[in-house]
């Protein structure tokens, strides 16, 4: 039983999820409250509704007060690297340069324990800032860059999954492991880690092209082993990448065929950015469960290409598909400015992305591809209480742009194109308020 510290209501605008957009249509899939009320109990979501029938069931619960403020699910990053975050902005190249020129480096400081705690600190206020509750995160090749992160989300209780880079060739010296230390060095941080408090582990091959048949080979053992682990990896990103796959893996027929070989795809497996991918692959996604990293900022700051949303995740047995920050590669850790940038890849492939699929993108769609979705991602009793509070009017400019908005649907597109990290006033997980705007910092 929950004691009568944890126990408070949240009073605002609220909203959630009851379908999924792609399927019953917009305004079929959500519960829009303009007087809405959310009962948290324990670090859980008790009852979700309008505020005078909830406020009356519980006359003596404490009350925080947002008035015409949104309260949402916590935005989940479906892929982003911790590391990276010193090379946010990098001037001028393509992916296969911009790794040795610029991520290669900012790596290498991660062997320091205490860089690698700094960064996470770091990495997580950031997080916090922007509203983003939870992420699917990769950390370097070094084991106590692992042990950095998720101790830095475990003091926070955040719910994390994140996993050690295995990569056993191109790249340099200083950040390569061998196929049996990757997988003794993973299998180690996986009894410490998974499924401790709130965290998860993620077996994480970089990306083909940096690991040999034996290390890709060594991590699908790696998950067989420990299937309620997650696999994160990268494919088919830029046609360079294309290219460098086809040498080093002269027989397969095509990219997503090397993960299969080695046992990496199906339920719980995540392949980050998937813009180039062929007919054949586009069907073995869809039979297999695996999930999608849409990283939106990442591949047009790269120039990496346009993501084929309607034909991933429209129709009949779609693609689970989450939305991704990829910082460093993405350029902002602001979930709007990454549905943004989605929004105009869609346009220039003459899709329209409705924001109420932006939204769920961000929220229970990245959920679902980290197997989360009966955790968090949605406003829903019975889920974890990880929650944003969305200012409305966060700028001069937006308030007056409001002014003009007709329904929900306007008022949540003008945030998307309009808004940043100014529109998070508050953000809570676990029922806990991690980061008030107010205090101008997130809260330990």
């Amino acid at each position: 039983m929950s004691s009568s510290s944890d126990r408070f209501i949240l009073r605002g605008q609220t909203w959630a999820f009851v379908g999924d957009p792609f399927e019953v249509g917009p305004d079929a899939a959500v519960s829009h409250h303009v007087d809405g009320a959310v009962v948290v109990a324990g670090g859980m979501i008790e009852d979700v509704g309008p505020a005078a029938s909830i406020i009356a069931r519980r006359p003596d619960w404490p009350i925080k007060h947002y008035g015409d403020a949104l309260i949402m699910a916590g935005f989940v990053d479906a892929h982003v690297h911790y590391p990276q975050v010193e090379v946010i902005g990098a001037y001028g190249e393509q992916l296969l340069e911009w790794l040795n020129r610029y991520t290669f480096p900012a790596e290498m400081k991660f062997s320091d324990p205490d860089y690698a705690a700094g960064a996470a600190e770091l990495f997580l206020d950031q997080c916090l800032r922007n509203g983003i509750t939870s992420a699917s995160v990769y950390c370097t090749s070094h084991p106590q860059s692992v042990d950095a992160f998720f101790s830095a989300a475990q003091k926070l209780g955040l719910r994390m999954a994140a996993g050690k880079v295995m990569m056993d060739r191109n790249a340099p010296d200083q950040l390569l492991d061998t196929a049996q230390t990757g997988y003794d060095q993973s299998k180690t941080l996986i009894e410490r880690w998974h499924g401790m408090d709130r965290l998860s582990y993620a077996v994480t091959p970089r990306f083909a092209p940096t690991s040999t048949p034996a290390q890709l080979e060594a991590a699908g053992v790696l998950w067989r082993e420990h299937p309620t682990c997650l696999v994160q990896t990268h494919m088919s990103e830029s046609l360079f990448e294309l290219e460098w796959m086809r040498e080093l893996y002269p027989d397969a027929p095509d990219y997503l065929s090397v993960y299969e070989r080695y046992g990496l795809v199906g339920e719980g497996a995540n392949f980050g950015h998937c813009i180039h991918l062929n007919s054949r692959e586009i069907a073995a996604l869809k039979a297999s469960g695996s999930g999608i990293s849409h990283c939106p900022t990442s591949n047009t700051f790269i120039g990496s290409g346009l993501f084929k949303m309607n034909e991933l995740r429209e129709g009949a047995r779609a693609i689970p598909i989450g939305m991704a920050t990829d910082i460093g590669g993405g350029t902002s850790f602001s979930m709007f400015g990454t549905m943004k940038t989605s929004y105009e890849i869609c346009q220039l492939r003459g899709y329209s992305l409705h924001p109420a699929k932006a939204y769920y993108l961000a929220t229970v769609g990245s959920a679902d591809v980290l197997r989360m979705g009966d955790k968090i991602g949605n406003l829903k009793p019975g889920h974890e209480a990880d929650m944003i509070v969305i200012d409305l009017k966060s700028t001069p400019l937006i308030a007056a742009r409001m002014g003009h908005a007709n329904d929900l649907w306007e008022a949540l597109f003008i945030q998307v194109i309009l808004a940043d990290d100014r529109a998070i006033r508050a953000t809570y997980s676990g029922g806990r308020k991690l980061y008030d705007r107010c205090a101008s910092a997130a809260l330990a």
